[in-house]
């Protein structure tokens, strides 16, 4: 019969009793203590003034450091016990053993260990070290005692703990829920832990034999198979800045290795090479320990990126950083490889990763995040494992674990729901399931490996196997793929306004990203050309500082204000270095005659742009009136330069020939150039876009109409953009001063300057001759809270989707809300481009540095700036600069000129007051429009063979030679890490090559330097 009520209280109220028995209070610990600003070693912090202080006391300021101190003799009473310390420093803590890191106080683990059998007269010399937090409120000291743990007291609670959840599980009605409850009732009836505590030891160990036999019946032969993987989600930054995980990583670690002392079974999983990195520079002689955990193979590096990243605003090229950054670490510190890629707690996983993944050696893929939404019941994400295919083919094999509650702790309870709230009901038998607390840090503790040991084939529970999350991929591949198939991005149904926040970070990172592409290419062709040595340690720093800070709370947006105002300073240190170098290097390569100057293209195509021109060399430049321009006290040159390369001009010649007649108009509502006429309202909106060429008219209502909208999510400000925000829409003030300050010959300016309702905006609204790109250079001085800036763009275009770039590529999105799932996709994320396409014209929006955008049938709204509140209560106030633009087309989107006016936008000219000896010079070109090369390199390898990353950016295959400047004797073709997989044929400087759909390429050219330009 089932257990009536009454015993059920009584076994729950047995197990809230259960520290009470389990430790017994040897004696206060007496501490001392001394504060601190600055990360100390434990050898530096023990030479410290410590000073008395007792329980209730309060120590320490936001942000600062203490450290406690205290000498532990062992007693008699506690001798051959389990001897620990029990201390309420009222902050998480690291503590240190006889100078070693031995543990840590934290959310999970309440004591440290000192002895597991413990002798009399035995000291123990005890050092924390302490935080004491930012929330504007001292923390105050708590009780410290040396306490002994009645073992087998300990052992029975976790006896019950484990058939009390099982008994709640499974079938009421079943035979095993029965048994349960007998044997339930005979322990409440015979548990007595009112004597001393070795009565109570004898009384919880008759008990235990009870329990014994119902703790040993096995599974059938159809049960299922969990993989078990211990691990600690640990955020570089979040709620603490960096500084703060430098402690962290310590207690994780600390805690995890005590662990394995005692459990040598124990397998615990560690992503993020830049936590080991923080280890081996700040605990030299913990990370040693973490070193031999490795190669015991107690401690899996698994994780596959340097920090784990957001995967939707980051490039292409700095997601291949990450994998390489990460899998060189742990092949050089540990000697693995990587096969699993690890992102718990991304918010979104770009359509492109599939290809990224494999082309840096990883096979396998795992996250949680995609069932923690918080509105999709509607049309929740269908799979578990499935094969997860990219925009190009590439498929990988995937694994979407399920949150389950923190702390994630391993018990009847969790591993149950873990099978029975799978979202695929058929076709898997086995799942990976984490364990360990997260977020910050903290791991598996004594009570998980505890029930691991009674859990692997327990009846009522899943069976479970432990150790690396590898197994698991490798027994599903082994019982066949799935058939299960999902084609595109992962897209997240929340987080949105992560596209958005802290905009000066995504600025910083965007312009950092295209400044590492600059100084690599330009670097690479001093190499070839002056045999200049490549900066290898300062690019490699240089990097791993932008890889850090595209960690998946710090570029989305998401953190405190010390951690975004810390990561702004780095970011820009980061991109000044950049400019340092790009500069030292072209000057290298523009080393010739004064009198002349060389203007720098980047790009892997020809190009004309206008120029902003040194002052030295502008004042030379007066007489040749055609092709320059002067504007707010600069002046500006119209010039050609060659793919990838430079041109050299000199006085007489800067720039393309003269116009014959002036082709561009302007008024203060009206902008014309030869191919379209824009008209503009008195606030600046235009309404009407008229194509000269086609005769169409583009505009469908008010375009570059800006809008506030009131933006209070009703959780988690930073991350989310209701998606009820267009029903609250704030005032503004219609009235603007528009004036033109430009009229030609290259480019004409129309100036509109108004308020936004307690924030101004100054905006430049730019035609150039010849361009069908209308630009918007805008600066905004904001000042909201809680509000949303939208700029909107109706248009005369009927299509069911948007086309988005992501990296290497775009995807497509609906347009509409016609199943939930679409309805969902109403703010993507985008990089420097989205468009509207029919099958013989198109509209596009060009950026410059912001991501979020949403097309809603034929209007295209980007996202421009935020204002959340929390968890940085002044986010994005200040003034931000930012240009976005529209280009409109005629043609197919094949043909359109996108991606190249988007690169160009983004990717501007540079120039040097010097010439230089080789004018004209082309180092790479591709022969197809639709294939752009991305990334020119040294290799990682310091060989000073040349690397060259290409891709297929339009979703079509082409056959298209690249064309180089300098000899191509030995090519291969590599992974996206270089190593060689096929040798290639060229012929000469000409190297044929075959592209699938959005494919990346990556080609190795061997004794490149050594062979010199031509």
């Amino acid at each position: 019969m089932q257990m009536r009520k009454e015993w059920l209280y009584r076994v729950e109220k047995l197990l809230k009793s259960r520290n009470e028995y389990v430790y017994t209070k040897v004696m206060p610990v007496e501490l001392a203590f001394v504060a601190t600003d600055d990360h100390l070693s434990c050898e530096e912090a023990a030479a410290l003034p410590f000073e008395p202080i007792r329980s209730g006391d309060p120590w320490g300021r936001d942000w600062q450091y203490a450290w406690f101190r205290a000498t532990v003799t062992i007693p008699e009473e506690a001798a051959g016990k389990r001897a620990v310390v029990r201390a309420d420093l009222g902050s998480e803590a690291t503590l240190f053993v006889n100078g070693s890191a031995a543990g840590a106080f934290d959310l999970q683990h309440d004591d440290a260990l000192l002895s597991r059998n413990a002798a009399a007269g035995d000291s123990y010399h005890v050092l924390a070290e302490a935080y004491a937090g930012h929330s504007g409120r001292r923390p105050l000291l708590g009780d410290a005692f040396l306490c002994a743990v009645e073992e087998e007291v300990y052992q029975f609670y976790i006896d019950l703990e484990c058939l009390y959840q099982v008994r709640n599980h499974v079938d009421a009605d079943s035979l095993r829920t029965a048994d349960i409850d007998r044997c339930l009732r005979e322990v409440t009836s015979a548990i007595d832990l009112g004597g001393t505590p070795a009565e109570r030891a004898v009384s919880a160990a008759r008990c235990r034999q009870i329990m014994a036999p119902v703790l040993a019946c096995v599974n059938g032969s159809t049960s299922p198979l969990l993989y078990l993987m211990g691990q600690s989600h640990l955020d570089i930054a979040w709620l603490w800045p960096i500084e703060e995980t430098k402690r962290k990583i310590a207690r994780t670690m600390s805690n995890q290795l005590a662990l394995m002392e005692e459990y040598p079974d124990y397998r615990y999983v560690q992503s993020q090479p830049y936590l080991f990195q923080l280890a081996k520079t700040y605990y030299p002689e913990l990370y040693e320990r973490i070193r031999q955990a490795v190669r015991e193979g107690r401690i899996i590096p698994e994780g596959g990126m340097w920090v784990e990243p957001d995967t939707n605003l980051p490039g292409g090229e700095s997601l291949i950083r990450q994998a390489m950054h990460g899998q060189r670490f742990f092949k050089e510190e540990f000697g693995v490889d990587n096969r699993m890629l690890w992102l718990p707690d991304v918010f979104g996983y770009s359509g492109n990763l599939p290809q990224i993944m494999q082309g840096c050696g990883l096979t396998y893929f795992a996250s949680v995040k995609m069932f923690q939404t918080y509105e999709n019941i509607v049309d929740p994400f269908p799979y578990n494992t499935f094969m997860w295919e990219g925009i190009d083919g590439t498929q990988v094999l995937t694994h979407l674990l399920d949150y389950g509650d923190f702390p994630i702790r391993v018990n009847p309870s969790f591993l149950i729901k873990q099978w029975n709230e799978r979202v695929q009901k058929d076709g898997i038998a086995t799942r990976l399931v984490q364990f360990g607390h997260g977020d910050g840090g903290g791991g598996a503790n004594r009570d998980d490996l505890e029930f691991l040991k009674r859990l692997e084939n327990l009846e009522g529970v899943p069976r479970t196997k432990h150790g690396s999350p590898i197994e698991y991929f490798e027994d599903q591949a082994s019982r066949g793929l799935p058939d299960a198939k999902y084609v595109g991005e992962l897209y997240y149904p929340a987080h949105r306004g992560t596209y958005t926040t802290q905009a000066a970070l995504k600025r910083l990172n965007r312009k950092s990203e295209i400044g590492l592409r600059e100084a690599e290419l330009w670097g690479t062709a001093a190499l070839l050309l002056r045999k200049r040595e490549y900066a290898y340690d300062e690019a490699d720093r240089l990097w791993k500082g932008l890889l850090l800070h595209q960690f998946h709370d710090i570029l989305p947006g998401t953190s405190i204000h010390r951690v975004n105002e810390e990561a702004r300073a780095e970011l820009l240190r980061i991109h000044e270095s950049i400019d340092k170098s790009v500069a030292g290097t072209q000057a290298a390569l523009a080393d010739g005659d004064a009198e002349e100057a060389t203007f720098f293209n980047s790009l892997s195509w020809d190009r004309t742009d206008i120029v902003a021109l040194p002052d030295g060399l502008a004042a030379g430049l007066a007489g040749s009136r055609s092709n320059l321009q002067r504007y707010e006290g600069r002046t500006y040159a119209e010039v050609g330069v060659p793919s990838m390369g430079w041109e050299v001009c000199s006085f007489d010649r800067a720039g393309t020939d003269a116009c014959d007649h002036p082709c561009l108009s302007v008024s203060p509502t009206h902008l014309e150039n030869e191919y379209v006429a824009v008209r503009l309202n008195a606030g600046g909106e235009i309404i009407s876009i008229f194509d000269k060429e086609s005769g169409i008219e583009w505009a469908a209502g008010r375009g570059n109409a800006l809008s506030l909208y009131r933006d209070d999510p009703s959780a988690f400000d930073a991350w989310e953009i209701d998606r009820r925000y267009r029903e609250s829409k704030a005032d503004m003030v219609a009235e603007a001063n528009v004036s033109v300050t430009a009229e030609g010959p290259l480019f004409a300016n129309i100036r509109v300057e108004k308020r936004l309702n307690e924030s101004t905006l100054i905006q430049n609204i730019r035609l150039r001759k010849g361009s069908r790109r209308v630009e918007f250079h805008t600066t905004v001085d904001w000042r909201e809270k809680n509000k949303l800036l939208k700029v909107d763009f109706p248009v005369n275009l009927h299509a069911n989707e948007s086309l988005q770039e992501i990296q290497f590529g775009y995807v497509k999105r609906p347009n509409h809300a016609s199943r939930p799932h679409d309805a969902d996709r109403f703010e993507v994320c985008h990089h420097k481009w989205a468009a509207l396409a029919e099958p013989n014209r198109g509209f596009a929006l060009l950026n410059d540095c912001k991501y979020g955008i949403s097309v809603t049938g034929n209007v295209m709204s980007l996202t421009l700036l935020r204002s959340p509140a929390f968890p940085d209560e002044v986010s994005d106030q200040g003034t931000h600069e930012f240009t976005y633009a529209f280009l409109v087309w005629n043609g197919s989107f094949f043909e359109s000129p996108v991606v190249r006016e988007a690169y160009e936008l983004n990717v501007p000219v540079l120039v040097q007051p010097k010439g230089s000896g080789l004018a004209g010079f082309s180092l790479l070109r591709a022969s197809a429009p639709n294939i752009v090369i991305e990334t020119v390199k040294p290799a990682e390898d310091r060989s000073e063979d040349v690397v060259i990353r290409l891709y297929e950016c339009k979703g079509a295959g082409t056959d298209c030679h690249l064309q180089a400047g300098f000899p191509l004797e030995r090519v291969y073709e590599t992974d996206m890490l270089e190593h060689p997989k096929r040798e290639l044929h060229p012929n000469g400087d000409r190297l044929d090559l075959s592209f699938r759909p959005f494919e990346v390429k990556t080609v190795r050219v061997a004794n490149a330097s050594r062979t010199g330009l031509q």
